[in-house]
């Protein structure tokens, strides 16, 4: 008896489970898939977390590992990524009005990275990067070539480079990092993108949810969920802002969900 109610326990827990990506240091994405996990646990779901750079989500999921990747960002920085792959698919915009770039404080006196070399000793020739291998990371890159900066970027993590943020900002120094919006820094810090005339880092953006191949078809429910689930400026603003105080981002997330549960609720009924 006991050995039966163990299997068919088991089957339930397996047929139920979903596998979510996140790449680590990305508030948004980490804010959104933390509710979204959260959510899904309260309808019975068996939610894993698979942390990984982008492109190795986007291969998880072309190869049926990995269900889902709240943090596309398009139609620039991921375009490239999510090309070769023909097994995933999206399914709707989660956030509209995305923005990346070269940032500084708002004291800096400069509003365009074409006004950097002639400033390259305030900054000490350096751009303050995150992962190499991020769409990021590339298309800044691409920046220094194409605006020809006497400028190196390092690349380091997004936790890093926050608190490199903050020390110069501590310091009233001139400091130039690689960051976008929505994130937290924006609500911390007074900060401005410097004007990219070239257009390398795109205009603005929206960020979309992408899952595997037959997802739709394995849980309706959830991708219903996934087809409504879209986070306005406004609510956005309030998650990162919590989630980014929050010395437990999971019981945070379940306060938001408590907050917004007629949000929440509406996405999941459809």
């Amino acid at each position: 008896m006991v050995t039966c109610f163990c299997l068919f326990g088991c089957g339930d827990h397996l047929t139920k489970r979903i596998s979510m990506g996140m790449v680590e240091g990305w508030a948004e994405g980490n804010a959104m898939t933390t509710v979204a996990q959260e959510y899904l646990k309260e309808k019975g779901y068996h939610i894993v977390i698979h942390k990984a750079a982008p492109n190795l989500l986007l291969a998880s999921m072309d190869n049926g590992d990995t269900d889902i990747f709240m943090n596309v960002w398009l139609p620039k920085t991921h375009g490239d990524k999510i090309a070769p792959f023909h097994n995933i698919q999206s399914v709707a915009t989660n956030y509209e009005g995305a923005l990346l770039g070269l940032v500084v404080p708002d004291y800096v006196e400069i509003n365009s990275i074409e006004e950097l070399n002639a400033n390259i000793d305030r900054f000490d020739g350096k751009i303050m990067g995150i992962e190499r291998g991020t769409g990021m990371a590339i298309y800044t890159d691409s920046v220094i070539l194409a605006y020809d900066l006497n400028f190196r970027q390092l690349n380091s993590s997004m936790v890093a480079m926050a608190a490199e943020l903050n020390k110069a900002i501590n310091e009233n120094r001139w400091i130039v990092v690689t960051a976008w919006q929505p994130h937290w820094l924006f609500g911390r810090f007074n900060l401005k993108f410097l004007e990219d005339p070239k257009k390398i880092y795109g205009e603005v953006e929206h960020i979309e949810t992408f899952v595997r191949q037959d997802f739709d078809q394995d849980f309706p429910e959830v991708y219903r969920f996934f087809q409504h689930a879209f986070f306005d400026e406004e609510i956005m603003a309030d998650l990162l802002t919590k989630m980014e105080a929050s010395k437990n981002q999971k019981e945070t997330a379940k306060k938001w969900i408590q907050q917004n549960r007629s949000m929440l609720d509406a996405w999941w009924g459809g």
